[in-house]
């Protein structure tokens, strides 16, 4: 899976600037120019990492980080925080307020990409290609395979992208439209009724192997991953 990354920066050229660096290595971005926006992003995009400016009108970046450490939901986001601060005060102030890392500006692009990779890879190992294992489930990205207890389960290519994203992404609730997004792309003009019926041949390749139910049905919101217990 692509992680998506938020750019939260006020000054349109550094935005564009980011956008431009990360989507070259690879990565999906989104941006806000405030914390405000960066809020509702976070809402609508489900961002895998933020790359917080300090210095943002209103509310700080380093009050967003804060908040968002205060939230369940958002407790586990990986946020880098960028700023023009370099102080040994300012950068423990930033990291004892919830960001993972800090970069000073001006800083290369080589050393923000191997930040982020470093960051990922240290928390969300299945962003980089590492196989994806929930009780007796385990998804392999490199081979594509999807096996239970050893034994292979045969899944179409939709399906399968349905289950990795799933994976990615245990005990949220996604709605038909947030997963129409992230797994067919935001550009596919689609009935979000489609999910439903990926979700239920999914739900029968996993039957056999006594999973289907670890695809949770929130009624009026969407669909959830639930981890297997054994």
């Amino acid at each position: 899976m692509t992680a998506r990354i938020l750019i939260v920066d006020d000054e349109d050229s550094i935005r564009d600037m980011l956008t431009l660096t990360l989507e070259t290595a690879g990565f999906e971005t989104c941006t806000a120019a405030d914390a405000h926006a960066a809020e509702i992003q976070l809402a609508d995009e489900q961002p895998d990492l933020v790359l917080l400016d300090w210095m943002l009108p209103g509310t700080s970046g380093l009050e967003l980080a804060r908040s968002l450490r205060r939230n369940p939901e958002h407790a586990d986001l990986n946020i880098i925080m960028l700023t023009a601060r370099g102080e040994e005060d300012s950068k423990v102030s930033g990291l004892e307020g919830g960001a993972d890392d800090y970069i000073t500006k001006p800083f290369s692009s080589r050393e923000l990409i191997s930040r982020i990779k470093a960051l990922l890879r240290r928390q969300q190992p299945h962003l980089l290609d590492q196989p994806l294992v929930h009780g007796r489930l385990k998804l392999e990205p490199a081979s594509q395979r999807v096996t239970v207890d050893g034994a292979t389960l045969s899944l179409g290519p939709t399906e399968y992208r349905l289950l990795a994203f799933f994976m990615s992404h245990p005990d949220r609730v996604y709605s038909r439209d947030q997963l129409l997004d992230k797994v067919w792309g935001g550009n596919v003009y689609i009935d979000d009724r489609t999910v439903d019926v990926h979700v239920l041949r999914l739900r029968k390749s996993l039957k056999p192997a006594g999973l289907s139910q670890v695809i949770e049905t929130v009624r009026g919101s969407g669909y959830r991953f639930a981890r297997p217990s054994c």
